[in-house]
């Protein structure tokens, strides 16, 4: 499924004020932390799936830099578990 380049900002925007990084207590918004539109891409590329493998397949493949670049995590390991739900919850209108 693609979307066009409308629904891509429409989902990147959501994604941007709702879902965070947690490190140390802190919360980080991903349009915060430049990884909204990433995530964003990830997940439309995967939106035929549905929104649970879409929502996970997309956490393990965008890569944060950590350290200056020197170290690469998935974003999957810094949010905290409730956000997965809140992502399907995102990508759910735009399975349709």
């Amino acid at each position: 499924m693609t979307l066009s380049a409308s629904e891509l900002h429409d989902l990147e925007v959501a994604l941007a004020d709702r879902l965070y990084l947690q490190i140390a207590g802190w919360h980080l918004y991903l349009g915060d932390a430049g990884l909204a539109q990433s995530l964003a891409i990830e997940c439309s590329a995967r939106l035929d799936q549905g929104a649970g493998v879409a929502a996970r397949q997309a956490l393990e493949a965008v890569q944060v830099p950590i350290g200056g670049g020197s170290t690469r995590l998935p974003l999957a390991r810094l949010i905290p578990s409730g956000q997965l739900r809140d992502l399907e919850d995102v990508l759910e209108p735009f399975c349709r």
